[in-house]
């Protein structure tokens, strides 16, 4: 289940992509998941756990991806328990961290409002303990504390 606390929270990773340049791991590039996000939110192929072929950069290392799709390899991946600020990410990203959050428990934070589909979900809003299960139910939320 994907778990939201909107604003700050203390001890999150706020700064989820230079966290991800010092913490990643050579497996988490060419795992399935991980070369499905990098084409859909990069548009860029997995070539090796070092290279990845951009159509607009040519060949770049991890390092090199964008901030919401090292922050979605980190959710995906990381096993420490952190709490990543997703803010990081753009609306683009949203349903791979629906798709992440169905496959284990996420616990993100969001400092604004993102689109998370016209299709129904299901998040706990960590704020407040209410669960939400569509757009107008999450905006109902959500700009109370964004």
């Amino acid at each position: 289940m994907l778990k939201v606390f909107l604003g700050d929270l203390k001890d999150e990773i706020y700064n989820p992509p230079i966290y991800f340049d010092n913490q990643y791991e050579d497996e988490w590039i060419t795992d399935a998941l991980s070369r499905q996000m990098i084409l859909d939110i990069d548009k860029s192929d997995v070539i090796s756990s070092h290279i990845i072929e951009s159509p607009y950069l040519g060949a770049i290392t991890p390092k090199e991806l964008s901030g919401g799709v090292k922050t979605l390899i980190l959710m995906a991946n990381d096993e420490s328990g952190s709490i990543f600020n997703a803010t990081a990410c753009g609306d683009n990203c949203a349903k791979w961290i629906l798709e992440i959050a169905n496959r284990k428990d996420l616990i993100i934070t969001l400092h604004h409002g993102m689109r998370f589909g016209e299709g129904p979900f299901e998040i706990m809003i960590l704020n407040t303990g209410r669960v939400v299960h569509n757009r107008q139910e999450w905006l109902d939320v959500v700009y109370d504390y964004v």
